[in-house]
């Protein structure tokens, strides 16, 4: 008797696993767990954080807004300027000048394009570490830095590249220039290439030139690459960290290549204040969010197509 109505249990299970109505949700069941532990909980246990102060894992204390309330220092107004200054330029160059190389290897002027390709790719697949060293001898503060004898080519006196906030922005942007712009451009031409041929072949009938081409086909025909191009590179640019600790190792004056998220790692692993590096990554989502809304906006990524 005992065996049957085990066996019927089973049954049952069996069945209920089978039902249609249930199958879906056995599926995405592993994803919801995984995102539940991964996502929100660390989520949820960071806004937690914000309103506390963690000297150690027994010593907790709720202090309510304080950590928001002392987080708008000189400090974090600098790092939030560099942020936003070097996100602002890293939207610019990263999307303008991958496009144009895209665009020439995509015209079919350019022999072996393929070698082109992987030649502007391998940039990004070499370490972090190692670029921000190169960099950081490349625009070194002697005179026999490579950037420097170029500055003496033209009569310019040497500078200290890494001193200043604009010299030092200038080589972090350079620096992720040079290895990203392959990836962009690999998008990009992706983009361009799905476009029909036969639209070119109708503009260039009715006398369309190049440019024409250009600023009626190939950029409305790539509207999606681009708005993607734009949004991760946002992302990318209010996220860098890697890159700035690599060029300027511990050798930061006045926290001139400092930004929100290195600002974050100074409060949370040397200063020990967990609850602020909670807060401060917060408002940094914040930000994240409300620029790429504003973005999207601004590229009509939410206008319904006619």
């Amino acid at each position: 008797m005992n065996d049957t109505a085990s066996a019927g249990r089973t049954l049952r299970r069996r069945n209920l696993l089978l039902d249609p109505k249930v199958v879906p949700y056995v599926f995405i069941a592993p994803f919801l767990i995984f995102f539940l532990v991964i996502y929100l909980y660390p989520f949820v246990t960071t806004i937690l954080m914000s309103f506390q102060k963690i000297d150690g894992p027994n010593s907790v204390e709720f202090i309510g807004t304080k950590n928001y309330e002392k987080m708008f220092n000189r400090n974090f107004k600098q790092a939030l300027m560099t942020t936003f200054r070097y996100a602002f330029w890293d939207v610019v160059v990263l999307t303008i000048v991958p496009l144009i190389f895209a665009v020439i290897l995509n015209s079919g002027c350019v022999k072996f394009p393929s070698f082109f390709k992987s030649l502007y790719f391998i940039p990004a697949l070499t370490s972090t570490i190692v670029v921000g060293i190169v960099f950081r001898l490349a625009f070194g503060t002697l005179e026999t830095a490579p950037a420097n004898r170029l500055l003496a080519l033209f009569g310019q006196p040497a500078k200290d590249w890494l001193m200043f906030a604009d010299t030092g922005n200038f080589v972090l942007i350079l620096l992720t220039l040079w290895r990203w712009m392959g990836v962009n451009i690999i998008y990009y031409i992706s983009g361009l290439q799905s476009i029909p041929s036969e639209l070119y072949e109708a503009a260039k009938i009715d006398g369309a030139n190049s440019i024409q081409q250009f600023f009626h086909i190939s950029l409305p025909g790539i509207k999606p690459v681009l708005i993607y191009v734009i949004t991760i590179t946002v992302l990318g640019g209010f996220a860098m960290f890697t890159e700035s600790v690599a060029l300027w190792a511990q050798n930061n004056p006045g926290g001139v290549g400092r930004t929100i998220v290195g600002y974050m790692y100074l409060m949370g692993f040397y200063k020990n204040n967990m609850g602020m590096a909670s807060a401060v990554g917060l408002v940094l989502l914040g930000l994240v969010l409300a620029v790429n809304l504003i973005q999207l906006f601004a590229m009509g990524f939410f206008k319904k197509e006619d």
